[in-house]
């Protein structure tokens, strides 16, 4: 049995949400076991709300008494609210009552509490915030999104190693091609940092195929794409942005008069089918890679179905044992 720790009251919609993708998750997977934690009797009216028969003994409430507000600072929550239902749920990880801990929460507050409760896996300085971006191949997996605004060169050499096991061993890829985001795909290019994790890369093991571009993060031949979390964050605000600029004008350019309503009929398989293959919430669930534990932080605003999807990310990690892995790749890369 695969045991996840479940932050069930953070997050823009709290308990409602939280629950409802807990239950499709144990109604989806046999083997896994859910230990929702924060206000108990909230839990327990909204659990009420399903029929808890069909999950059995495989859902239990962890009473936690606060939470940590999606605003709130990192520093005061990791000081004052011990008793949050996010760090009882990490907590829950570093005693070993759960393998893996799910939170909508303030990232902020859950990558400090993390780090402090957790700590960092050996060899690795710094954990990053990896996620799947959607792509002609599929997805791209890229690191960091926004944990560590500026990185050394080892640090990167770091993440290309966590993205290469993540690409491996959850998400099927035999020998994940790794490349590093730069201003252009030549020698030459770049600034000092990146020609050196470059060169740190290129000597490892790693299938690296050399820096890569913008645009090679959707259309290119890469698996895994490396960058610092300032460069990272600003490509995935940037990405969703224009995914919702795309969606306006269609709905503008469709509904504009009565032939392009007509249009619209016509096109709807098509339009549905580009949906799918674009929706966010297939790809919720960004892992906080590097920890002695796994942490996946699910978007604020998910609904049931988005939550869900970052629970099955949380336990394919698990199954496939992502830390120990990243641990024994480093070693073997390092010559230890």
């Amino acid at each position: 049995m695969t045991r996840i720790a479940v932050d069930a009251m953070s997050g823009d919609h709290g308990a409602p949400v939280a629950v409802e993708a807990v239950m499709a998750s144990l109604r989806a997977h046999p083997d896994l076991e859910i230990i929702v934690v924060g206000d108990a009797d909230a839990l327990n009216k909204e659990i009420a709300r399903h029929r808890k028969a069909d999950v059995g003994d495989r859902l239990t409430v962890q009473h936690a008494a606060e939470v940590v507000g999606m605003c709130e600072s990192p520093a005061r929550s990791l000081r004052q609210k011990k008793d949050s239902s996010m760090r009882v749920s990490i907590n829950l990880v570093q005693q070993g009552s759960a393998s893996a801990c799910v939170s909508a929460g303030n990232t902020g507050a859950l990558m400090a509490t993390a780090r402090f409760v957790l700590k960092t896996l050996a060899g690795i300085d710094r954990p990053a915030i990896v996620s799947p971006i959607p792509s002609r191949r599929g997805h791209t997996l890229m690191l960091d999104l926004g944990a560590n605004a500026e990185c050394t060169p080892e640090q990167l050499f770091q993440f290309a190693v966590m993205g290469a096991v993540l690409a491996e061993a959850v998400h099927s890829v035999d020998s994940p091609r790794v490349g590093l985001l730069n201003i252009g795909a030549e020698e030459m290019k770049g600034n000092v940092q990146i020609q050196q994790a470059g060169k740190l890369i290129g000597d490892s093991e790693l299938n690296y195929i050399g820096f890569v571009e913008g645009d090679d993060i959707y259309i290119g031949d890469v698996d895994v794409v490396v960058c610092d979390g300032f460069v990272g964050n600003v490509a995935l605000k940037t990405s969703e942005g224009l995914g919702k600029l795309i969606a306006q004008f269609l709905r503008e350019e469709f509904s504009r008069n009565a032939l392009t309503r007509t249009a619209a009929l016509f096109a709807m398989p098509v339009l549905r089918a580009f949906r799918r293959r674009v929706d966010p919430r297939q790809y919720n669930g960004a892992t906080f890679i590097g920890l002695q534990g796994t942490v996946i932080k699910s978007h604020g605003d998910a609904d049931a179905v988005a939550f869900a999807s970052a629970i099955d990310v949380a336990r394919m990690e698990v199954e496939q044992q992502v830390p120990e892995r990243i641990r024994t790749l480093l070693a073997h890369s390092l010559g230890e």
